[in-house]
């Protein structure tokens, strides 16, 4: 097989990618090592940053999300008993998040990539095994579909395969370097049908751990709980999670948790990764293949969108001028990016969280550091502007 951009991966990043170049006049090939049933049930994010949504728009693939999306013009914080919420729009010049998960969307790119006769390869169940040559002129991805190894030739690489993909490890060790964090919880996170007890996201920060209460749509609740890294989720039944819950989410005043059955547990470590450049010759990273952060900023998905909107500008200016100009500077535009999130999910992640260790001298920092945004209009306009997603590069 022959083409312009291979695209190894087909999760969000992927697939939009996809999008983005058919819409540019650019030939690609999404090889996605899972089938189509598994891909449209990974769950994953559900809070799209205002750039996300806008990108989405403009490619045609916000039908439904225009039309079930929850949009968010606040989030609430609580601790000590009180809770502050956070104008997005009003310290944002208008800005605001939509809960739509990540599962959806991918249902969405995937349907209009199958539907469109004249659209890229969209090729399931083909497991990326090497990518040759990345720094020749013709990078070759070599993989397996049906039962029988293929290739794949290409001008340009797009490793959009997560952290555990192909892509990353192709990059010779001595070419890179890593920056990574992990942190000493994990988040136990539950899917219950039940409608949220909230309009908007509520971030709890309380002496027994972080709370977070999400929503999947106005039937289903998204709920997480900080819990040690070496959890047991058969350990928490469902009756000691919604206890958990209506502890860490008190606060004084008349409101209470609504209750129901839950559907589905998980266990996600947190951790901070950075591997740099995010580019080799002409294999160029996008998302988890890149950076990994904390899901306390809610910004994974949207780096990665923000991602292949660069590389897809870069591309469409080489196809259009034959400049190699933007594909240069990609990773360093990226990565700019990156760090700006990287920097704000630390924040929230250390601000909210409580590590086995914290000393009363640092319950007092993180409470002050709360109290500063709750009273302070200038700090809440910062909180604000990092969540709602800074200006795509």
């Amino acid at each position: 097989m022959r083409t312009t951009v291979g695209i190894i991966g087909g999760g969000p990043a992927g697939l939009l990618l996809a999008r983005l170049l058919h819409r540019a006049g650019i030939d690609c090939v999404v090889l996605e090592s899972r089938d189509r049933a598994y891909v449209e049930r990974r769950q994953r994010a559900g809070i799209l940053e205002q750039g996300t949504v806008d990108v989405l728009r403009a490619c045609g693939a916000s039908e439904r999300l225009d039309r079930e999306g929850l949009t968010h013009h606040g989030i609430e914080l609580r601790f000590e008993g009180r809770a502050h919420r956070v104008d997005l729009p009003g310290a944002t010049g208008g800005k605001s998040v939509t809960v739509y998960a990540q599962t959806e969307i991918v249902k969405d790119l995937i349907a209009l990539q199958l539907a469109d006769p004249a659209g890229p390869p969209l090729l399931f169940g083909a497991e990326a095994l090497a990518i040759e040559k990345p720094d020749s002129a013709a990078p070759v991805v070599r993989f397996r579909h049906e039962g029988r190894e293929q290739t794949l030739t290409c001008d340009f690489v797009a490793g959009c395969d997560g952290f555990h993909g192909i892509a990353r490890r192709t990059v010779p060790a001595d070419r890179i370097r890593t920056f990574e964090r992990a942190y000493p919880y994990s988040w136990l996170g539950v899917l219950a049908d039940v409608p949220p007890s909230c309009k908007e996201l509520i971030y709890a920060r309380h002496q027994r751990g972080f709370a977070l209460h999400s929503m999947r749509s106005p039937r289903v609740s998204r709920l997480y709980l900080q819990v040690p890294n070496d959890t047991d989720t058969a350990d928490w039944s469902d009756e000691r999670i919604w206890d958990e819950l209506a502890t860490r989410f008190a606060v004084d005043g008349e409101w209470a948790l609504e209750r129901g059955p839950i559907t589905a547990t998980s266990l996600t470590p947190m951790r901070s990764f950075v591997q740099e450049p995010m580019r080799h010759g002409r294999l160029f990273l996008a998302g988890d293949a890149a950076h990994i952060v904390p899901p306390t900023g809610a910004k994974g998905l949207n780096l990665a969108v923000s991602d292949v909107v660069t590389l897809a500008r870069a591309l469409a200016h080489h196809h259009q001028t034959g400049s190699t100009e933007l594909l240069d500077g990609y990773s360093a535009t990226c990565l700019r990016r990156v760090w700006q999130a990287e920097r704000f999910s630390y924040f929230m992640t250390e601000t909210l969280h409580r590590r086995p260790d914290q000393s009363p001298f640092e319950d007092r920092l993180q409470l002050a550091q709360l109290d500063r945004i709750a009273t302070s209009p200038t700090a809440s306009a910062e909180l604000a502007e990092n969540y709602v997603g800074l200006p795509l590069s």
